[in-house]
């Protein structure tokens, strides 16, 4: 289903399973593995058979950020524009994340570290495996947390708790990053796929138009007031309430079956 080795691509039940395939390098991104990814959530975006998306990584790693082998300073040559990696190659993969309006599901099978770990934060539900850590490696390289980490860290974890993880670079379990907030579940490692795959399925099933109107909201939440946002959830709950999947829901409930929603 891709034309590239380096991102599996996989739709079955409504979900579209994503894996990171390059365990020789802990998932580390390369141009290809980037192209990749963005075209298994342009499909997202695009394809209405997909209800939901799973994202993963292959070997005994989720992700290990970007891959250092081609920033070699012995190689000589210019400093490297950075700034243009991210808008080229990250950027736009993120915000194709962020405003797919279908659930995502990440599982995180092993180390996440530098963008690897933020890319698993654009996700909207993080579940990890026990012996999983989130490191945010920049400041051993002398960087500043991208792939939207900054913005994630500060928000899910607060100041005080986001520069010490930035700062130190010190690795965050996962039972600890659970506990602080910053993902929603741990699985013990022999049960994660098990488990990932089951709740992907469980939200592809789902009434999808209102849990990508369910997302939309919460995303505005950050930055309205409480007054703005009861405007907002008005504006959203109206469209949600002219949905085929709403009258199936509460005509599922009235007949008292199982609902069989379409995700319109």
């Amino acid at each position: 289903m891709t034309a590239s080795e380096t991102v599996l691509a996989t739709l079955s039940h409504g979900v579209l399973s994503l894996t990171l395939n390059r365990p020789d390098k802990l998932n580390a991104f390369n141009e290809e593995m980037h192209l990749a990814l963005r075209a298994g959530f342009e499909k997202a975006h695009n394809d209405p058979s997909v209800r939901a998306v799973l994202l993963t990584g292959a070997g005994r790693g989720f992700c290990a950020g970007q891959d250092l082998g081609d920033r070699d300073p012995r190689k000589g040559g210019p400093a490297p524009d950075l700034g243009r990696t991210l808008e080229t190659f990250y950027n736009p993969t993120l915000r194709l994340i962020r405003t797919l309006e279908k659930p995502v599901v990440c599982a995180v099978n092993g180390v996440a570290a530098g963008a690897g770990a933020n890319l698993a934060l654009a996700c909207d539900i993080v579940v990890a495996a026990s012996s999983a850590r989130f490191i945010q490696s920049f400041a051993r390289i002398g960087l500043i947390p991208d792939a939207g980490g900054s913005w994630h860290l500060t928000r899910l974890l607060g100041e005080a708790r986001a520069k010490g993880l930035a700062l130190t670079g010190d690795p965050l379990e996962a039972n600890k990053a659970a506990e602080w907030g910053l993902i929603w579940q741990v699985f013990p490692d022999e049960t994660l796929a098990q488990e990932a795959e089951a709740l992907a399925k469980l939200l592809a099933a789902g009434p999808t138009f209102g849990l990508g109107l369910t997302k939309r909201a919460i995303g505005a939440a950050q930055g309205n007031s409480f007054d703005a946002q009861l405007d907002r959830e008005r504006d959203l709950q109206r469209e949600a309430g002219r949905s085929a999947d709403y009258a199936e829901g509460v005509l599922a409930f009235l007949e008292k079956r199982k609902p069989e929603f379409a995700g319109r």
